[in-house]
């Protein structure tokens, strides 16, 4: 195999530099910082940038690209088309792939899964099992965590807290603004089948006039 990449060492860590010209790489251009060659494949356009650094037993495979000061470790995965960047961390198991986007002061962690062409930026925090897919966005203050699954054109912003295992789930953007906790029905924003519907005790009392749960709409849970 044709390497892309060798390194130098710099400090605790490793500079990589490029060995041949790929995607917008040139030949002799340096890159970020790894502990070791395990920690960004030799395939692919996968390339970490600025000061970036990817350590422990992270990994940066097929043709994500890390940049600016972002940080990924322990054993998190950043693959396909995946973007981090900014002073955005990602660590523990939680893995960021397809072509989500993950930057500024974001963290991510725990064993969550960010795909998609899903967002998560400004200093939002997405960890525990959650899952982010679809053009979801979690920005601003917001805390996703827990079983929950932010997905569609959802967006969870400002401060709100989403736990427990709720499913937001919408077609249009719809923002969620306030917190949700340990509430175990799905929740669906925006239109399906001319139905628009709210859940959760915890939304404006305007709202909780045409409250339905999924059962009572469909018998089961979607």
């Amino acid at each position: 195999m044709e390497k892309k990449y060798r390194t130098e060492p710099e400090g605790n860590m490793l500079r990589i530099i490029a060995l041949k010209d790929f995607s917008d790489v040139k030949k002799g251009q340096l890159g970020g910082l790894i502990e070791k060659e395990d920690n960004l494949s030799q395939i692919g356009d996968c390339w970490i940038y600025n000061d970036a650094q990817v350590y422990g037993n992270a990994r940066v495979s097929g043709n994500a690209e890390v940049y600016a000061a972002a940080k990924v470790y322990d054993n998190a995965c950043i693959s396909g088309d995946a973007f981090v960047g900014g002073n955005a961390e990602v660590y523990e198991r939680a893995k960021v792939f397809n072509s989500a986007y993950i930057h500024e002061n974001a963290v991510v962690s725990g064993n969550a899964q960010i795909y998609g062409y899903s967002e998560i930026c400004e200093s939002a925090t997405v960890w525990d099992n959650a899952k982010v897919y679809g053009n979801a966005e979690v920005f601003g203050h917001a805390v996703v965590s827990g079983n929950v699954r932010v997905c569609g054109r959802a967006r969870v912003c400002d401060e709100a807290e989403v736990s427990g295992d709720i499913k937001l789930w919408s077609t249009e953007n719809s923002y969620v603004v306030t917190s949700i906790k340990n509430n175990r029905d799905y929740i669906i924003f925006g239109f399906r089948d001319n139905f628009h519907i709210f859940i959760g005790d915890s939304f404006e009392d305007h709202l909780l006039n045409n409250i339905k749960t999924i059962r009572q709409i469909y018998g089961k849970e979607i």
